[in-house]
């Protein structure tokens, strides 16, 4: 496979680089803030899918008893647009999103799910802000890196309370998966707090801070790639995964259901009317 993979190919949106045998790096890029928009979640799908399949005919060629297994590891980093230190992602779209009823079902939580099930170590590069969607497509990660915010302000935060907006299914099972602490979960979900890099490495909401800009970001989520993909050579990480998050990905899949129920009912109701 050749690399940089830009997605879709006619405007692309998030680009896939391999910067070491075993690293790859996929970047957000739409406009300065990535907001997320279906055509750039359906991108990320892709991209992830390329990620997995470079990754797994590595895997493939390293012998099961091989003693040096280290060509067999592999992590991914995604991070916000390089060329500037405001955002990770301000959430998603609502203009292209909030009229789809099919939007999460069908596109976003997919993402989710293939995040929570993906065979080796993820680690989100947070480079500024992280908002709504953004803040969940980086608690969907295994790792997070987030600047300090030294540079310039730089919060996590799920603001959908204060306007008005209904979490799916799939967001809940998600922090409660990811957040152990019912008064953090709490503070995320029911009153909006924005949390600074220092609260949020505090509260466990990343693992790590990086001081600069987007390079020492990525810097330092390498670092950690590096240190954990290892632990993909044995082939496992994402089984383990699927049953550490069993609950989480009831949630996700229970959207699709409630969705589906909808439908029914309605149609139902519509052949009653005949």
């Amino acid at each position: 496979m050749s690399f940089p993979l830009s997605l879709p190919k006619d405007a692309p949106l998030a680009t896939l680089t391999k910067p070491k045998p075993t690293l790859w790096e996929i970047e957000l890029h739409n406009g300065q803030d990535s907001r997320l928009t279906p055509t750039l979640v359906h991108a990320l799908r892709g991209l992830l899918d390329a990620v997995e399949l470079d990754w797994r005919s590595q895997w493939r060629g390293v012998p099961a008893k091989a003693k040096d297994r280290s060509a067999a590891a592999g992590a991914l980093i995604i991070v916000g647009r390089k060329d500037q230190d405001k955002f990770f992602s301000n959430g998603l779209d609502l203009t292209q999103v909030d009229w789809n009823g099919n939007f999460f079902t069908v596109t976003f939580n997919p993402l989710l799910e293939r995040l929570l099930k993906f065979p080796i170590p993820t680690i989100c590069a947070i480079n500024g802000h992280g908002f709504a969607g953004g803040f969940m497509l980086a608690l969907a990660c295994d790792y997070r890196v987030m600047t300090d915010g030294s540079k310039r302000n730089a919060w996590l935060c799920m603001n959908e309370i204060d306007f008005g907006a209904v979490w799916p299914h799939s967001f809940a099972g998600v922090l409660n998966a990811k957040v152990g602490d019912n008064n953090t979960r709490r503070k995320i979900a029911l009153e909006g707090a924005r949390f600074t890099p220092q609260e949020a490495l505090a509260a466990g909401l990343v693992d790590h801070l990086a001081t600069g800009n987007t390079a020492a970001v990525l810097a330092k989520a390498e670092e950690v790639a590096l240190l954990v993909g290892v632990k993909a050579a044995s082939g496992v990480w994402g089984l383990i995964k699927n049953d550490l998050y069993h609950d989480a990905l009831e949630f996700v899949r229970r959207d699709y259901r409630s969705t589906t129920s909808q439908i029914e009912d309605a149609a139902v109701l519509l052949r009653s009317k005949l």
